[in-house]
């Protein structure tokens, strides 16, 4: 065989021998394929995960398990700090079936699928959706701890004199580029370094520096005078130093600010005289039937609206500015008030038998209680109504009684006033809310169906279960209290008293003599009961029957020794 037949048998034989390697690896890509159809490719893996060559269910399980365990805080960190972040204010969801899909894709580089095939492995970034909104959001209120803020030019005075405030750089967090490296990195956990971008401030020094030059001087130059509702307010040159500052604009200029709580601070005291709380309307008594006296709107300076009004005519010609005042509406307006249905009296108690320093401090407490009126569905309580009741408030020291015994306070007295009103109300068929009687019986107060107050610790009241309001009118003289309440009559009521029951005798207390001694003759306990029945005013139907039993101790025979 010559060198040229030789060389031809060769090349036939390297041919088929390619040839048979060919066939050969497309054998093995074959029988792979056929292997692997359906399932993950070979080698993938997410994060410590392996995931090649699984079922769905067996993916699905493991990255089910992925998803739980990526559901706990994400630790971003950048150049000026680092924060714990949920996932959930982020915005970021692993999309398991979209992952999957992913770790099915066989790869197309053919020496790629050879190694794995060997038993290499290549990591998947699993598919994570991240809304954007919440992505901003979460990391803007993670600025001061994430971002180094630039700092604003601006302008502020010392005394007569502007000052500029120049402006810096600041570092912010890219927010484009964070977003993708957080889906790609959350799930392997750890922490996730964001890049960081710097960004200029709004204002440059150019505008610092001509603010400082052209404007800023007017601040100072000459006082500005307020328009109020009474008389003028005038701030001098020295406090529109203190108040006004030159702030960013957003346009890239600078504009005179003025904070409300500074100048509330600065001249609220020249202009409280200037506002009124709101009336709220009531009732009075005109020829006998109940008229409605209107409300009165109060009006309060608008510190947001004055402040902005300010800050304007610092740099304006005029040199003047009005005061805003936002109109307080009262909690009972007129109209509302002649809805109310208060057309006739429902009720009316009368007590007595009192004088001197007692009946000083029930005039008090009825003046106060005279044209309260109580709205449908509301409660009434005497402690809340009059607040405190000491000497600031005009009351006196009168008869109480203290720990079974008679003494004295400031405000003695005042249950009686409280006997009167619960009897009102009682005959009025309002629901008893709290009273509590006596510890031992007063004469002039009906058995069972009496009332004491103490500040603080025991009050008296009552709710108004209807769908009227209800006015309560006082009328004091020096030996009587009455109280009337008008509404629309809806409900009679009829009150029945019980024997006495169970009498216990007084014993003997002997107090040192002096000025916390009251002597007193005693008088004997006994238990009493009354019965409310409540009957509709129309049909006569009864509503309701109770009875209240009360026990009362027997008062004392103190000798002053």
């Amino acid at each position: 065989m010559n060198s040229s037949s030789k060389r031809t048998s060769a090349r036939a034989l390297i041919a088929r021998a390619s040839i048979a390697a060919v066939l050969l690896v497309a054998l093995v890509f074959a029988f792979d394929v056929a292997l692997g159809h359906g399932k993950t490719a070979r080698g993938v893996r997410i994060a410590e995960f392996d995931l090649g060559g699984q079922t769905d269910a067996q993916a699905n399980a493991t990255l089910r398990q992925i998803a739980e365990l990526s559901h706990g805080p994400i630790t971003v960190r950048t150049a000026s700090g680092t924060a714990a972040v949920d996932p959930s204010e982020l915005g970021a969801d692993f999309d398991v079936d979209a992952t999957l899909a992913r770790l099915k894709e066989q790869p197309a580089n053919p020496f790629t699928r050879l190694a794995a095939m060997a038993g290499s492995t290549r990591q998947v970034t699993p598919v994570v959706r991240i809304d954007r909104a919440a992505f901003d959001k979460a990391l803007d209120a993670h600025k001061s701890t994430l971002e180094q803020a630039a700092v604003e030019g601006g302008v502020h005075f010392d005394g007569l004199t502007p000052i500029g405030d120049e402006p810096a750089a600041g570092m912010r967090i890219d927010r484009d580029a964070a977003r993708r490296t957080v889906a790609d990195h959350w799930v392997a956990g750890g922490v996730v370094d964001l890049a960081m971008e710097p960004f200029s401030p709004t204002v440059t020094k150019t505008t610092v520096d001509a603010t400082v030059r052209d404007v800023a001087p007017q601040v100072t130059s000459t006082p500005i005078r307020l328009t109020t509702r009474g008389r003028d307010v005038v701030v001098t040159p020295r406090e529109l130093g203190s108040l006004v500052t030159f702030v960013p604009d957003g346009k890239g200029g600078l504009v005179p600010h003025v904070k409300p709580d500074d100048a509330k601070k600065l001249i609220a005291d020249r202009t409280d005289k200037t506002e009124s709380d709101p009336v709220d309307a009531t009732f009075r008594l005109v020829g006998g039937k109940p008229s409605v006296v209107p409300s009165v709107d109060g009006a309060k300076v608008d510190w947001l609206k004055t402040a902005d009004a300010i800050a304007a005519a610092s740099i304006g010609e005029d040199r003047k500015a009005d005061v805003d005042y936002a109109v307080t509406r009262p909690k009972l307006t007129t109209s509302a008030a002649r809805k109310l249905g208060v057309t006739e009296m429902v009720s009316e108690f009368t007590t007595g038998g009192f004088s001197g320093p007692s009946g000083e401090n029930i005039r008090i407490v009825s003046e106060k209680v005279d044209g309260a009126v109580v709205l449908p569905g509301k409660t009434f309580s005497l402690n809340g109504y009059t607040g405190p009741r000491g000497t600031a408030q005009g009351y006196v020291e009168s008869g109480i009684i203290d720990h079974g015994r008679p003494s004295t306070a400031v405000g003695g007295g005042i249950s009686q006033f409280a006997t009167t009103l619960y009897n009102a109300a009682y005959f009025a068929g309002l629901q008893d809310v709290d009273h509590t009687e006596h510890a031992y019986y007063i004469s002039r107060y009906p058995e069972a169906r009496e009332a004491t107050v103490f500040e603080g610790l025991i009050d008296l009241k009552f709710k108004n279960d209807t769908k009227y309001g209800v006015f309560i009118d006082t009328e004091w003289t020096s030996s009587s209290i009455t109280v009337r309440l008008w509404s629309t009559k809806t409900r009679d009521v009829e009150s029945i008293t019980g024997d006495r029951t169970l009498p216990t005798s007084p014993e003997t207390v002997d107090v040192p003599r002096g000025g916390d001694c009251v002597a007193s003759s005693g008088l004997p306990g006994f238990t009493a009961s009354n019965t409310r029945v409540i009957r509709d005013h129309r049909t006569r139907r009864e509503i309701s029957r109770h009875t209240r039993t009360v026990r009362y101790a027997p008062e004392p025979i103190v000798r002053c020794r």
